[in-house]
């Protein structure tokens, strides 16, 4: 009993230190590529907010579809170099996850649901009338262990902590 302990507690050993700089990079690119690719579709093609703009919550809504449109491009571009450098993480995370709101309640969210179980429809990659926020709301859920611990050792956040702490 005691080798399968000393093998459990040898691969431990290992996986702990290289969690500490491994564990969020997969995150960190994938949300790069992923919202790095939806702000340079923006910045190459044509503003349909002025089609949702009514969709989106408060206080998005109140805010000319021209800005709006400029801000989710550039949240989009610049979190993405972010999220590749780690730096500011926590903020580009966070900057995110109100985009993926924002674009969950204006595009993605049923129009109309009259039970939990049409709202659930919703989950989906396709809109068959039913919204289709599945995606988003997966997005949020890979930003939120960025905004919690970080961009990891393997980050121009960390190389900065160190530096200035």
């Amino acid at each position: 009993m005691s080798t399968l302990r000393n093998i459990r507690n040898t691969i431990v050993d290992v996986l702990d230190p290289a969690g500490d700089w491994l564990a969020l990079l997969p995150i960190r690119l994938l949300m790069a590529w992923e919202f790095g690719k939806a702000g340079m579709m923006k910045l190459n093609g044509t503003n349909w907010f002025a089609n949702v703009q009514d969709n989106f919550p408060f206080p998005f809504n109140v805010v000319p579809v021209e800005i709006s449109w400029f801000l989710a491009t550039w949240t989009e571009i610049l979190g993405a170099a972010g999220l590749v450098l780690g730096l500011f993480t926590r903020f580009w995370a966070f900057s995110l996850i109100i985009l993926s709101i924002v674009a969950i309640a204006g595009v993605h969210w049923p129009d109309q649901w009259d039970s939990l179980a049409e709202l659930w429809k919703g989950y989906a990659i396709s809109d068959k009338g039913f919204g289709n926020y599945r995606v988003p709301l997966l997005f949020i859920a890979m930003l939120v262990p960025l905004v919690f611990a970080g961009a990891g050792k393997l980050s121009l956040d960390n190389m900065l902590a160190k530096k200035l702490g």
